[in-house]
C-alpha cells in the first residue's frame, strides 16, 4: 500500500468523492471482505460488494487474497494507498493556471501554484513508479510568528532576494544533460488546528 496516491482518472475522482466509498476507503487501510465491511457501515453486504467493485475497477482498492470458505469465496480487498490527492488534472477543462496573471501577493495565485505542484509531483511519482526510480525533490515546512505587518513584508523581501540570488548561483542553462528543476517559495498564515469541544463530564468535573 502507497502512503500518498494522486488520483488523475476524472471518473475515479468521481468514485473516490462519493461518502460511503469514501468510508469504505478509510477501512480498507487493513484488508477486509464485504461482509466484515457491511456490519461496520450498516449497509447491505450486496450494496457494499457493489461500491467495492467500483472502487477495484478505478484501482481504489485492489484484492490481496481470497478465501475458501464452503461454496463460497471470500475476497479480501485492501485500499491502494492510505490517503488519495486529487489532481486538478482530473479536472483539465477548469485546471488553475499559475501563467494567468501571476501576483506573487495573491493568496488565489498561490492555490493556482499549489495546484500545479500536486498535478506535476503527481505526475513524476507515477512515472517513477513505472520506471521504478526515485523521485528527486527537496521541501521545508515550517512556521515563523511575526511581531507585525511590517515585519512580515520585510521577510517575504528578504526571502525573495535569497532565493533569486540561491538561483542565480546555481543555475546552469548551458550544461549539457542538466535537469530543470521548479522552486516553490510559500508564506501564508497558519490555519489554526481545531481545537475538541470539552465534554459535559469534564465541565461539569471542572
Amino acid at each position: 500500500m502507497l502512503d500518498v496516491a494522486v488520483i488523475t482518472d476524472p471518473a475515479a475522482a468521481e468514485v473516490s468523492l462519493d461518502p460511503v466509498r469514501a468510508r469504505l476507503l478509510a477501512e480498507l487501510a487493513e484488508p477486509a471482505s464485504a461482509t466484515m465491511l457491511a456490519a461496520r457501515v450498516g449497509l447491505p453486504r450486496q450494496k457494499v460488494n457493489y461500491h467495492l467493485r467500483e472502487l477495484e475497477r478505478h484501482g481504489l482498492a485492489e484484492l490481496v487474497e481470497e478465501r475458501r470458505k464452503g461454496n463460497v469465496t471470500e475476497r479480501l480487498l485492501r485500499a491502494t494507498a492510505g490517503s488519495y490527492v486529487i489532481s486538478p488534472s482530473a479536472l483539465a477543462a477548469v485546471e488553475p493556471d499559475p501563467a494567468r496573471e501571476p501576483d506573487r501577493l495573491s493568496a488565489r495565485w498561490l492555490l493556482a501554484l499549489a495546484a500545479r505542484l500536486v498535478r506535476d509531483v503527481g505526475e513524476l511519482i507515477t512515472g517513477a513508479a513505472q520506471a521504478r526510480k526515485p523521485v528527486a525533490t527537496f521541501a521545508i515546512d515550517g512556521e515563523v510568528r511575526f511581531a507585525s505587518a511590517a515585519d512580515r513584508a520585510a521577510f517575504a523581501g528578504e526571502l525573495a532576494d535569497a532565493v533569486t540570488a540561491l538561483v542565480a548561483r546555481y543555475h546552469d542553462a548551458a550544461a549539457e544533460g542538466g535537469r530543470r528543476h521548479r522552486v516553490v517559495v510559500a508564506v501564508h498564515p497558519t490555519v489554526p488546528a481545531q481545537v475538541p469541544e470539552a465534554d459535559e463530564t469534564d465541565e461539569k468535573e471542572s
